[in-house]
């Protein structure tokens, strides 16, 4: 398997014998291609670019994806599936929502995911919208409790617990709850209450139709570990294989098939070279080589 020194000097390579093209591109869609040639499924790799440029804009899963989507998905043989590959920090849940019931309208429930690093937060809950979700020993997945401004609306609404209850004991509480409760807009604590109610709900639709087979017990099992900020503590947690294993989600092994392995994690590191050496911060792009790029306008340093 080429590791990340060997898929950049490919890239090299590939430059100076075709100078007039990107290898970077030329690369990436070899190995991606690849990966739909092993198993004879199409195959879409939605990457964001967010590690390698955390301050830039519109990394996040956000309603633009959708046409990325749907130029990727057109023309392609729906009746093959689709093995989805996800890298992101997550994003809005609206747009995952309609994202998700997109995918399924297209693809119904013969939809698997690719994780060859990191899904998190809303990229999480595409994948557990699966059938089943293929991880390595170093992927992961995080937490599902949906966040407002950065804080996570469980955390919030148990602070505002906390706070009745230490006045209720305590009626002097009241001054030193006040600074810190007198934070919150006066709808932030029944919009942290609606935007759980609707994240857990939605992903546990997307479990019982998809993964858990209508297995609703399996269903709550998945949903108390991933979508409990009590549990899980952070937001930025990362949940290994071993860990999702334990809790019922239906896991592959990326390792049991070395080819198919291979292919992935090249493809995986050809997409960090191009975040690292270009102005792209997200990219989706199916294995016949038609993509969606997204790219920042660089600051100019000229007054």
């Amino acid at each position: 398997m080429p590791n990340w020194s060997e898929v950049l000097i490919e890239i090299q390579q590939e430059q100076r014998k075709n100078p007039s093209i990107s290898a970077l591109d030329t690369v990436r869609k070899k190995y991606l291609a690849k990966i739909s040639e092993i198993t004879g499924r199409n195959t879409i790799a939605y990457y964001s670019g967010w590690l390698q440029k955390p301050q830039i804009a519109n990394t996040a899963v956000n309603d633009k994806d959708k046409s990325g989507f749907m130029l990727t998905i057109n023309k392609l043989d729906r009746s093959k599936g689709l093995d989805l590959i996800l890298h992101t920090p997550g994003g809005d849940i609206a747009a995952t929502e309609s994202l998700v019931d997109y995918l399924f309208a297209m693809f119904g429930k013969n939809i698997r995911v690719i994780v060859p690093q990191i899904s998190m937060s809303a990229g999480t809950m595409i994948a557990l919208a699966s059938k089943e979700i293929i991880m390595g020993k170093h992927s992961n997945l995080g937490p599902i409790d949906p966040q407002m401004g950065g804080l996570a609306c469980q955390a919030v609404l148990d602070e505002f617990e906390q706070a009745k209850n230490d006045i209720k004991q305590n009626p002097n509480a009241a001054a030193l709850w006040q600074v810190i409760i007198g934070k919150y807009h006066p709808t932030f604590l029944g919009a942290c209450k609606q935007a759980i109610e609707w994240s857990e709900k939605m992903v546990s639709e997307w479990l019982l139709y998809n993964m858990c087979d209508g297995n609703k017990d399996k269903v709550k099992k998945i949903i108390d570990i991933f979508a409990n900020h009590t549990i899980q503590k952070s937001h930025a947690r990362h949940i290994s294989k071993k860990e999702c294993e334990e809790v019922g989600l239906k896991i592959v092994d990326l390792e049991s098939n070395q080819d198919f392995q291979d292919a992935v994690l090249t493809t995986h590191h050809a997409f960090m070279h191009t975040f690292l050496n270009t102005y792209c911060v997200k990219i989706i792009e199916n294995n016949n080589g038609i993509a969606y790029i997204e790219q920042y306008a660089p600051q100019s340093n000229n007054k």
